[in-house]
């Protein structure tokens, strides 16, 4: 099985025979990039993992506002809340690049909660994290300036799609500069301030669709 589905909280609580047992179960599904997985409001009944490419979770707000909530990659898991308690999506699941993810339904997933409650731990402990992880965000909002969240934001992409080269990390996003400015919570205009102050710092290196994190010592005490 692939190392990052492996290390995936699903399959991390069994040992390698039902972890491939459990793979077996999943349905596969190419997702192409800008295609809709699921669209906010639907019901859902199933959760997905991303065995390749990247996968962004997207609300929109009354006015037509659109956010991104997270950006996922290989190994991650998404859509778990409808296995606990069915109903409307809560976010729009979108394919930044050409992906791959897997499925599993409600039916499906029950017999292994039921027969093995380190799975269902492990689903909790997911929904534990992703819950800190939206107070968090929702904390940076209030109380973080745009350019503390950028630089977050950078570190965290990096921690996630990074890759060390000679100079520093090299993290190839694939977000288009409305979505980054979206990931921050922020225009566009103020979150390209950002990031052209920290090219001339020296602590970044900008691409297209990519960033060289040059200074990651400075990039966190501002993200602090």
């Amino acid at each position: 099985m692939d190392e990052n589905l492996r290390a995936a909280p699903l399959f991390k609580a069994l040992d390698d025979e039902a972890a491939a047992s459990l793979r077996e179960s999943m349905a596969a599904q190419i997702v192409k990039k800008g295609q809709i997985l699921f669209q906010e409001g639907q019901a859902g009944d199933r959760l997905y993992l991303v065995k390749s490419g990247k996968i962004k979770l997207s609300h929109a707000s009354g006015d037509g506002r659109e956010s991104v909530l997270m950006v996922l990659g290989p190994g991650d898991m998404f859509g778990e809340l409808s296995l606990f308690d069915p109903g409307p999506r809560t976010s729009t699941a979108i394919a930044v690049t050409d992906s791959e993810v897997l499925g599993l339904g409600n039916t499906d997933l029950k017999p292994w909660l039921e027969g093995r409650p380190e799975v269902a731990q492990a689903l909790l402990q997911a929904l534990a994290h992703r819950l800190r992880r939206n107070s968090e965000i929702m904390s940076d909002l209030v109380f973080a300036d745009v350019p503390g969240r950028v630089a977050k934001a950078l570190l965290e992409l990096g921690e996630k799609f990074g890759v060390k080269s000679s100079t520093g990390i090299s993290v190839h996003h694939d977000l288009t500069q409305e979505e980054l400015a979206q990931l921050v919570g922020a225009s566009r205009e103020t979150v390209n301030k950002a990031l052209a102050d920290f090219a001339s710092r020296g602590w970044i290196k900008l691409e297209t669709r990519s960033v060289d994190l040059l200074d990651l010592e400075r990039l966190s005490k501002r993200a602090k």
